[in-house]
């Protein structure tokens, strides 16, 4: 019991959930200029913007990487959005990267990366492409230039190029010509796919007025959760991260680079969390449309929800989710990686909001203690964004503070609707 709701409990009245409480939801807001001021200097001269280090300051050794771009593109645009001044200068420089040097001329979509002397990384990648089209859906909500020309033509690439309609699932990775196609079929790709096709099918539908076309979208996303769903239920609710180009679960893959940044050996605690809000999110969506809404969806929330709890936190002695788990529940990294535990607060406010239950309510404000006694950095600002296994700083897997995508979205999911989308929903405004 946390000594907010022993609080309430002992005068004898119902405990207040954090995210109902005028002051919380005033933190909430502050933290996220907070940090939206950390990461003002990201922006890179020529467009995109760049990797940052622990104290906010670009590392353009690092290259300028398509994700980074987008997501700082989103959470500038939501930024501006919310009317903070600055953040739209931000975003439209970062978003200036992925209308030039990020985007391919010759073949068409997005290059992985530019290293520091701007060449491109090889390779096509749906991860990279799902997070373009979330920038620009989010960019065209806040009605920044040249944004809803990007977003159609990042659908474009996205449904020609990623998008299998026989298996109703996008493929993961292709050579710099998309000649070439990978065997390798990824979860972690797909989950930012379901995001950004619920994302770009409400600012289609409420911003642009295109419907046909929205609900393509959110087809697509619901049809990847009701596949996830049923893989999670078929593996103890642990999401299998890794197929083949078959879709044939691949239990063992990476068995060998156990603690890598994008595809990780086994199942991934954080990736447990955020599947299960998205399933939150796209039968609100799918509710808002008329639609009719899988009944596997809130269940299959919750049961994640519960796996990712049971496996994750606070499973060895200290506070703080584990990065992995093996197929058996036993932690394999040990490292906390901070958009975890950004993720655990968010699912936690979303299922409070579409259950009622007081339990979700209690552990949202268990893991904001632990984000911010462990995770936030009083001194140089923003998160750590990862913690070793006694919650000290470290960096084997995540140097520096590359972005603030989860950050930003831990302090806006909880003070907004399931549906519609962050973007649509900031630019309505009446919920905040």
């Amino acid at each position: 019991m946390t000594d907010a709701v022993a609080a309430t409990d002992a005068v004898g009245g119902a405990a207040v959930p954090w995210f109902g409480q005028p002051t919380h939801r005033a933190w909430l807001d502050d933290h996220c200029k907070d940090l939206l001021a950390f990461g003002a200097q990201c922006a890179a001269p020529g467009g995109g913007a760049w990797w940052l280090d622990e104290r906010g300051r670009p590392a353009p050794e690092r290259g300028l990487h398509t994700w980074i771009t987008a997501r700082m593109v989103h959470v500038y645009s939501l930024g501006a959005l919310l009317g903070l001044p600055g953040s739209g200068p931000v975003a439209d420089a970062a978003l200036a990267g992925l209308t030039g040097p990020l985007r391919d001329p010759e073949h068409g979509g997005w290059y992985p990366s530019l290293d520091a002397a701007g060449r491109p990384a090889a390779g096509k990648a749906c991860y990279d492409h799902a997070f373009v089209v979330l920038a620009a859906s989010t960019a065209t909500a806040a009605g920044r230039p040249g944004a809803a020309q990007l977003l159609r033509d990042a659908l474009a690439v996205y449904d020609t190029r990623f998008w299998d309609a026989q298996a109703q699932l996008p493929v993961d990775l292709w050579d710099t010509g998309f000649e070439q196609l990978d065997g390798y079929r990824g979860i972690n790709a797909a989950m930012h796919s379901t995001e950004a096709m619920l994302a770009a099918s409400d600012v289609l539908a409420h911003v642009l007025g295109d419907n046909d076309t929205a609900a393509t979208c959110r087809a697509r996303a619901l049809g990847i959760l009701d596949r996830v769903a049923a893989w999670a239920a078929d593996n103890n609710w642990r999401v299998p991260e890794h197929f083949d180009d078959t879709w044939q679960v691949q239990l063992e893959h990476h068995a060998d680079r156990r603690d890598d940044p994008f595809k990780p050996y086994g199942a991934t605690v954080g990736h447990g969390l955020e599947w299960a809000r998205l399933m939150l999110h796209g039968e609100a969506a799918a509710l808002a449309a008329g639609d009719v809404a899988s009944p596997t969806l809130l269940r299959g929330a919750e049961l994640l929800f519960d796996r990712a709890v049971a496996d994750g936190w606070d499973v060895d002695g200290n506070p703080g989710f584990v990065y992995t788990t093996d197929w058996s529940g036993t932690p394999v990294v040990r490292h906390r990686m901070h958009w975890v535990a950004a993720e655990a607060t968010a699912t936690a406010a979303a299922l409070h909001q579409r259950t009622g239950r007081q339990t979700y309510a209690d552990h949202y404000a268990t893991w904001w203690d632990h984000v911010r006694l462990a995770l936030i950095d009083d001194e140089h600002g923003s998160w750590h964004h990862q913690l070793d296994e006694r919650n000290v700083p470290t960096d084997t897997v995540w140097p520096g503070k590359a972005d603030l995508y989860h950050a930003v979205g831990a302090t806006l999911v909880p003070r907004l609707p399931l549906a519609p989308a962050l973007a649509v929903a900031v630019r309505h405004a009446k919920w905040l």
